[in-house]
């Protein structure tokens, strides 16, 4: 016999909110590979122009969202085995597990606040300068022209657009018409890549908001049950 009454309750109440957990992880760990895969994003993080990496702030945190969709599917199934077994042990671990892990989250969650802005911010930047460069090149240094043109292709078939924000309509117009880095079906009333990156990024970071937001919410419960639970054990005559 183990715990009893509400406190028993308390225990399958747990053992679920903890397989929502550890279903929730699978989901996270699930979204980040996904972030990490996706062609628009990877195709545009990846590249490369006259020795300068396009911003990497995005790829580390998806790397981090892949590591914490790991450990959150670990702790999910601690507390779904600590519930069943009712170890005080495992339990008390749980929760120390579980508050590093809100913790990080809160931090994790001010932080990408603040910044929301810089990693669209910073691929806008890499984009304005391979396109200055693509204008600006000489003729005689074909090597690095081609480069631009090559990375500037990329940006606008992936992202369907072509030129700066501030850049000059009839600049755009002579960029469509006499090259072939920009899309043919772009019209050039709505071919703002600035706003392209920014929509693809903001996106990306409002899904990864509501996710973290929903875990923490679950997070809540479990301590809480996790708790209850322990001093419940704590108190049984069985124990």
């Amino acid at each position: 016999m183990g715990v009893e009454g509400c406190t028993k309750c308390i225990k399958y109440m747990l053992f679920f909110f903890n397989f929502i957990f550890w279903l929730a992880g699978g989901v996270v760990l699930g979204v980040a590979l996904w972030l990490r895969h996706d062609n628009h994003t990877s195709s545009l993080l990846e590249l490369k122009f006259d020795g300068q990496q396009a911003p990497t702030t995005f790829l580390n945190s998806v790397h981090i969202l892949i590591a914490v969709g790991a450990v959150m599917m670990v702790v999910g199934f601690l507390g779904c085995y600590g519930a069943i077994q009712e170890s005080q042990c495992l339990l008390g671990t749980f929760f120390a597990c579980l508050v590093i892990l809100f913790a990080c989250e809160v931090a994790a969650g001010i932080f990408g606040f603040m910044h929301k802005d810089s990693i669209s911010k910073e691929l806008i930047t890499f984009y304005d300068n391979v396109y200055e460069n693509s204008l600006a090149t000489t003729l005689t240094d074909q090597e690095k022209k081609q480069a631009a043109a090559a990375v500037l292709k990329v940006f606008h078939e992936t992202l369907e657009c072509c030129g700066k924000g501030s850049s000059n309509p009839l600049t755009t117009l002579i960029t469509q018409g006499f090259t072939d880095i920009c899309p043919k079906s772009v019209s050039t009333s709505t071919t703002d890549c600035h706003v392209k990156i920014k929509q693809l990024f903001n996106e990306k970071v409002y899904l990864i908001g509501i996710a973290a937001l929903i875990v923490a919410i679950i997070m809540i419960f479990e301590m809480t049950f996790s708790m209850v639970l322990c001093c419940g054990i704590r108190n049984s005559p069985v124990y």
